[in-house]
């Protein structure tokens, strides 16, 4: 009898993720190493995990997701221009660079930075695949399920 995914099951999995062009924005093949999860855990969407939703251990499959199902539309409120003064002098800011940015709380948040124009840089903190449609391709190596 096969296993299949459930709302509560663990899941040792390889992925790729897609854009558009077909070029991989992620992958857990590239490193050798598959990713776990505990379904419901919040890890993952709740769009990722209902592609994941009823596949069958031994299976490879195929997703496509829109921007909303994926990793969401870009939001201009996440997008912030700020004096070059802000950054280390010896800092050398370049378009595409991803920096790291303490928030008040102490968290750490990345930041893209998407232009840099005399004092002025432009530092986008959407994630950084926010906008694209993406391909969603899984193998599922192993699944179990609580009290399994």
């Amino acid at each position: 009898m096969s296993k299949q995914i459930a709302a509560d099951s663990r899941v040792l999995f390889h992925f790729t993720i897609k854009l558009e062009d077909g070029s991989v924005a992620d992958s857990t093949q590239l490193h050798g190493k598959p990713a776990r999860l505990q379904m419901g855990d919040g890890s993952l969407t709740p769009s990722f995990e209902a592609c994941l939703l009823g596949l069958e251990e031994g299976t490879k499959s195929s997703f496509e997701l829109g921007p909303d199902d994926a990793f969401g539309p870009v939001n201009p409120n996440n997008i912030h221009h700020m004096e070059r003064s802000r950054f280390a002098a010896d800092l050398e800011l370049e378009e595409g660079a991803i920096l790291s940015f303490t928030q008040p709380n102490g968290a750490e948040m990345p930041g893209i930075i998407r232009a840099v124009a005399g004092d002025s840089v432009t530092v986008d903190f959407n994630h950084p695949l926010a906008g694209h449609h993406v391909t969603f391709e899984v193998e599922i190596l192993a699944v179990e399920q609580d009290g399994a």
